[in-house]
């Protein structure tokens, strides 16, 4: 499905799931805001011309990615870095067109267009576009008709007509040949996305593929379609509904309302207003494109395996036809200051929480650098003043901040979720204290070396892949940022001094700032998108237009595809106590991730699950928690830990230099860690606060409901600590279980750039086992329930949208399975050219986001599932459900989808690198399920032979004529429980129910 991207922070800000337990040292660090040079000088930019002279390009001195910008002679803007680790190319389209770009009168447009760039031109996606054209047209003028139209009647009556004229149009378009063409070239993460300042297309492709998506790509801006409008406008509707059911969203579009009064950022969101939804207009969006999409204000952005002289030249051939256009620099008028806290409320179901954000100048300025700056020193996610004084002293559940940082405004945000009685009013002040600090200089100056050091890190671990390479050129380019200015931004971000953090924090962080409460309880404004009738459309899914025969025709290197060999590309050996050791090479860089690995989790002993969440808040005799914490982050280390059903590991990770004064740490605390049972205390209040979170939270309701429909009462979910447990539980006894951690059987992996000597030897002195290693215990199991019948369980949610699990056990794991189980994934379910997608979403528009599955399982010990989801409003659930189970049962022939899925695997395999760790965790996943060989290996061997009766043989033995449990999530007032009574008797669950506590 297509997503659009909100820049509000969920994520940084963990809203669905935050942790209770903080881990030691960051976990995926915040990208620094960039910033203006000031202070140091700029690296030197280099000229150099293509060997045939026909291109110019620069480069900049000291670049670690060696980056080319190119200017075509259209002014299309080119970034390219080449990386070998894999043949595949991460490719992303960045057009400077985002939401604060859409019209007034028509907000939602860019994200709008972003979808409808998927449906083809007049060369692809029409089975005959003369026949086709007209019909739009008409579409096009009912729908101004309609935008114009206020009397309801009249509105319903031409609403009847676009859709009875879609109906003929569609039975000239083809769906989905876009996805059809990428997906055949082995294609993975095809998507797209809209933000403020952007909209981005997104592919990763094969190496060998580079001039056939960049043929298939490029025609995309040339001549677009807007063909099977209202379907998708459907699609839309669902997501909007989707964002109304997010309270989190809710929350930061509230903040951005009350801090933008006169800017789009505040003023208008992307995906739009209900109003504006549901009065689009064709014509203002095909002349936001015409304003917009034009290659000076476009740029390619391409890291990968991929000679770039050679590169260049394809994409100029592809896209040089794009004629330039003059576009207007966006302007706004400017903010007035903040006078006074500006305070808000909003309600719905979701658990309590608050939110607070500064305003700040924009990207370019100086300003944005020190905001950087200070949001490490407030929270890194390990030794920030929020981390500490706050997470690890477990004064809230939760809190952190993050930058919001845009080109013409940036946004320093802090979010917080309270303990059991403690009001938002409360972790607002204790959040604002923490600012205080640094207005005060209470804060150690060594922290800004270290938060260098992160910062450099992460970079680091960006650059390992070739998204993080090629994501960093779309927000420089989106930005208006120079590339030297990229390359020098952590050098720049060096010189700030405490001296000037102090001085900053006190100019900026006053009373000027908006705060939001979120509470729970009812949202009185809640307008939903309601449901237009439409008749389902023709998609024609095995029709080929000439464009995609003569794309499927362009020839193409063959390369070779490389499975792991388990016994060669990794190196097995002991320590000197017997521990096994799994040793893999770092040729790249200078980082490595050590793990103590045991197959010892929650369904063995569910207090250990707990002390493992415990260990972050202990110290040794010698070291208090917080020193802990700040000792590693000052050392570049981050250590973690991880406790599952089957499986708990500690892992230590960071720069090698500082490896043995790291793991001598983190050996001294895991062996020698002190009872803190006040620590414990707060702990148990904690995760019983996240516990009450939870229940309100539909994601984590629905994982819930999911586990209990697959295992019954007894179930992952469910089986935890009771709250009473939980209260009786004993620091020392915690500490001792950590302590005998590494006495049970155990392995290490090891991915570094020291030796497989010099980690066995070090290892082999600092970690201590007894002489000999206990036993696991035996697991208590969780049954799969056979499903004798269909049933319903039900669980009542406050919400715009019904979400729709289906899963039926089918038998244990068979890995003889995998090549009909991938194919057959692939064509019935797998992505936007899928059966399900293009009959539920593109012929019926009846959901946003729908997909269906044959699961394979983590253990051979475990069963193969059919699992299906769907995400629909409310009203449309009786028709979602019976198309749902009409594909399930008779799965649509469709030849041309079925070889393109064999292709798509094909070249997936071949151009697929398994690399880093990555090696050592799939050896895991193997020796799990009774692998002795990569099984992909197996899968490409077998699927060009396959029929199509294969997978249809495989669909009437896993899908056709079963018994599901369906488990429905929604508003039992907008959910008809009689039709829903058709597929099997309705068991309405509780929370309790489902939670088991």
């Amino acid at each position: 499905m297509k997503l659009v991207r909100i820049l509000h922070l969920s994520i940084l800000l963990g809203l669905l799931a935050a942790p209770l337990a903080p881990s030691f040292a960051k976990s995926g660090a915040k990208t620094p805001a960039k910033a203006k040079q000031t202070g140091t000088a700029k690296p030197k930019v280099e000229t150099h011309h293509s060997p045939d002279g026909k291109y110019t390009y620069t480069t900049v001195v000291g670049d670690p990615l060696k980056a080319r910008i190119y200017k075509l002679k259209n002014g299309l803007t080119v970034y390219m870095t080449e990386n070998r680790n894999e043949p595949r190319i991460q490719t992303y389209v960045a057009v400077r067109a985002g939401s604060k770009h859409d019209p007034a009168d028509a907000t939602g447009l860019a994200h709008y267009l972003e979808h409808m760039l998927f449906k083809g031109t007049d060369k692809y996606g029409s089975l005959d576009y003369s026949k086709e054209k007209p019909l739009l047209d008409r579409i096009e003028a009912l729908y101004e008709t309609y935008r114009a139209t206020t009397d309801e009647a009249t509105r319903k009556s031409l609403y009847r007509t676009i859709d009875s004229i879609s109906g003929v149009a569609s039975t000239f378009a083809i769906a989905g040949e876009f996805d059809k063409m990428i997906g055949a070239l082995g294609a993975k993460g095809t998507n797209a996305y809209t933000s403020n300042e952007q909209t981005v297309y997104v592919n990763d492709i094969p190496s060998n593929m580079l001039r056939r998506w960049a043929t298939v790509e490029a025609e995309r801006y040339r001549n677009p379609v807007l063909r099977l409008f209202h379907t998708e406008l459907e699609a839309v509707y669902e997501e909007k509904n989707r964002a109304l059911d997010n309270d989190p969203r809710t929350v930061t579009e509230t903040l951005l309302a009350e801090m933008f009064k006169n800017h789009q950022y505040g003023t208008q969101t992307t995906i739009g207003t209900v109003e504006h939804l549901k009065n689009p207009s064709i014509t203002k969006i095909k002349q936001y494109f015409d304003k917009y999409y034009v290659p000076n204000n476009m740029a390619v952005c391409i890291s990968g395996d991929f000679n770039a002289d050679q590169a260049i030249r394809i994409l100029d051939e592809s896209f040089g036809y794009m004629q330039p256009k003059p576009v207007a620099e966006f302007t706004f008028a400017p903010e007035k200051p903040i006078a006074a806290p500006v305070r808000r409320e909003v309600f719905g179901p979701d658990a309590e929480m608050v939110q607070f954000g500064f305003r700040f100048p924009g990207k370019s300025t100086h300003e944005a650098k020190v905001l950087s700056m200070v949001d490490m020193i407030l929270s890194n996610s390990a030794a920030g003043l929020i981390d500490l004084n706050l997470n690890k002293a477990q004064k809230v559940l939760n809190a952190t901040c993050g930058p919001w940082i845009l080109k013409d405004y940036s946004i320093h945000m802090f979010t917080g979720r309270p303990l059991a009685g403690q009001s938002l009013e409360d972790v607002e002040k204790l959040m604002l204290d923490q600012i205080e600090l640094v207005k005060k200089g209470q804060f150690d100056e060594k922290l800004l070396k270290a938060i260098i050091n992160d910062f450099t890190i992460n970079q680091i671990r960006s650059y390992e892949n070739n998204s993080g390479r090629a994501d960093a050129f779309v927000d420089a380019f989106t930005t208006y940022q120079d590339w030297a200015d990229h390359v020098n931004h952590i050098n720049e971000l060096s010189q700030v001094t405490k001296d000037e953090i102090v001085k900053f924090a006190n100019k900026y962080y006053n009373n000027n700032y908006v705060v939001v409460y979120k509470r729970v309880g009812e949202r009185k404004d809640l307008v939903k998108v309601t449901k237009p009738e439409i008749t389902p459309v023709q998609v024609n899914r095995e029709a080929e237009s000439s464009f995609l025969k003569q794309v499927n025709a362009m020839a193409a290197d063959k390369i070779a595809p490389r499975f792991i060999d388990y016994k060669t590309d990794i190196k097995e050996t002991k320590l000197a106590s017997g521990v096994p050791v799994y040793y893999l090479k770092n040729d790249e860089n200078e980082l490595f991730t050590l793990y103590y690995m045991l197959d010892l989790g929650k369904r063995h002993d569910k207090e250990l699950a707990f002390a493992v969440n415990y260990l972050p808040y202990l110290g040794t005799s010698t070291m208090t928690a917080e020193e802990v914490t700040k000792k590693l982050y000052e050392l570049g280390c981050q250590l973690n830990v991880s406790s599952s059903e089957d499986q708990s590991y500690v892992y230590i990770s960071g720069l090698q230099k500082n490896y043995k004064e790291a793991v001598a740490l983190f050996e001294d605390l895991l062996h020698n860690a002190k009872p803190d049972q006040q620590a414990l205390n707060s702990l148990v209040q904690r995760t019983l606060k996240g516990r009450t979170d939870a229940k309100k939270n539909k994601n984590a309701i629905l994982g819930a409901l999911r586990s209990y429909g697959m295992y019954g009462q007894f179930n992952p979910v469910r089986n935890n600590l009771s709250n009473e447990q939980l209260q009786n539980l004993k620091a020392e006894t915690l500490v001792q279980k950590l302590k005998d951690l590494t006495s049970y059987e155990h392995r290490v992996l090891y991915y570094g750039p020291a030796s497989a000597n010099e980690v066995v030897s070090s290892l082999s002195a600092m970690h201590k086992t007894p002489k000999s290693l206990r036993a696991i215990p035996q697991a208590a199991a969780y049954v799969p329930q056979d499903t004798k019948t269909s049933k319903v369980y039900f669980v009542d949610y406050d919400m715009a949208q019904a979400e729709i699990l289906f899963v039926s056990k089918i038998k244990n794991y068979d890995q003889t399975w995998a090549p009909k189980l991938e194919l057959f994934n692939e064509y019935f379910g797998g992505g936007m050219s899928s059966i399900v997608f293009q009959n539920i979403r593109e012929s019926k528009a009846l959901a946003y986001a729908v997909w269906s599955a044959v699961t394979t399982p983590n253990k051979k010990e475990d069963p193969h599932f059919v699992s299906a989801y769907v995400g629909t409003q409310a009203d449309k659930t009786p028709e979602t459900m019976t198309a749902m189970f009409e594909i399930m049962n008779e799965m649509p022939r469709a030849e041309t989808n079925f070889e393109q899925a064999k292709r798509a695997i094909q070249n997936k395999i071949e151009t697929e690198r398994i690399t880093r760790t990555g090696i050592l965790f799939d050896y895991e996943r193997a020796k799990r399920l009774g692998l002795q060989s990569d099984i992909r290996q197996a899968v490409y061997n077998s699927v060009p032979n396959m029929r199509y009766e294969d997978i249809a043989q495989f669909q009437q033995e896993t899908l056709k004529g079963r018994n599901y449990t369906i488990m429905v999530l929604g508003n039992k007032n907008k959910i008809d429980q009689t039709k829903l009574g058709q597929y099997g008797p309705i068991e309405t669950l509780t929370l309790n129910d489902v939670f088991g506590y």
